[in-house]
């Protein structure tokens, strides 16, 4: 019991596998933080300056990019420090807080699309009501909602593991997992109830991920029958499906490697299975949206055209 009351500092021992490389790895990493942020950014920018980009769905993707942001910048600050400091410390609250910024807005990755997808839904299938429906204000408090839904039950796993008992303050993670913190516990009987909200959570965004697919197949039924609605569908609705495509299979293997993750597994592949959802949607995501909307294209090339005269 002695130890418990000492453990106020977590060591991230992830971080034993990146020293020999840990210059080259800062540099890639810094690197791409700063392509995260300006891609974000400039499309946030682009959205909010141009009143033809006022529409419900255009404000969904502001709200998305924003959300990869608040993300990653609960990552990506301490990961850089980490990666040049001899000693990789993060204090008990911090970690705390650190779990609540990373997961409450990976759980935004699934609701945020959610909406999308309904807005997509009510476009195609239902465009008379469309207007009335999905109203500029009426999209920007669901989708606060939603994001304060998300806060509110990230803290509540939170909120549980805080009052466990620990025993160890070693991490074999390159950043703060909940569950990971879980398994430090003193009494493994004290983490039935962080068991029972974590798959509750779980499940919670799992409906999530089957309302999405749900109204993309009626959507898709829907575009069959006009070559109108096929293009709307094609211009659309596909750089959502891209987009959760990818955030779902770098989030499935996360949670695979670290609830099923064996130890034999080597330290840097299993580092690259709970990284890579912090790396690669938040990259990937402005670009397909950049790419493929064609009203952000078109703002895009003629902001770039007005740039170069």
């Amino acid at each position: 019991m002695n130890n418990v009351s000492v453990i106020t500092m977590f060591f991230l021992s992830g971080f034993n596998e990146t020293v020999s490389h840990r210059f080259v790895l800062f540099s890639l990493s810094l690197l791409c933080y700063c392509i995260i942020c300006l891609l974000n950014v400039s499309l946030i920018v682009i959205i909010i300056l141009h009143s033809n980009l006022h529409e419900p769905m255009y404000i969904l993707l502001c709200v998305f990019c924003i959300n990869a942001l608040y993300g990653t910048a609960g990552f990506y600050p301490k990961f850089l420090w980490d990666l040049l400091s001899d000693v990789h410390l993060i204090s008990y609250y911090g970690c705390l807080i650190q779990t609540q910024v990373i997961y409450s807005s990976a759980c935004g990755e699934l609701s945020i699309p959610a909406l999308m997808a309904y807005d997509r839904y009510v476009a195609i299938c239902q465009p008379l009501k469309y207007h009335s429906i999905m109203s500029k204000q009426r999209v920007i408090r669901f989708a606060w909602f939603l994001w304060f839904t998300n806060f509110c039950i990230v803290a509540v796993n939170t909120f549980l593991t805080s009052r466990l008992k620990l025993c160890s303050p070693y991490l074999s993670r390159l950043f703060c997992v909940n569950w990971s913190i879980v398994q430090l516990a003193c009494f493994p009987a004290q983490t039935a109830i962080n068991a029972i909200s974590a798959n509750i959570t779980i499940s919670i965004y799992f409906l999530y991920g089957v309302f999405i697919v749900w109204s993309y197949l009626y959507i898709i039924q829907t575009c069959v029958r006009s070559i109108e609605n096929r293009a709307k569908f094609m211009q659309t609705c596909v750089p959502h499906l891209v987009s959760l495509f990818t955030f779902a299979v770098t989030k499935l293997l996360d949670i695979t490697n670290m609830r099923l993750g064996s130890k034999e597994l080597p330290q840097t592949l299993q580092n690259f299975a709970a990284i890579e959802f912090l790396v690669i949607p938040p990259i990937m995501n402005p670009l397909i949206y950049g790419f493929k909307l064609t009203k952000i294209r078109k703002t895009i090339c003629s902001v770039v055209i007005f740039k170069t005269k």
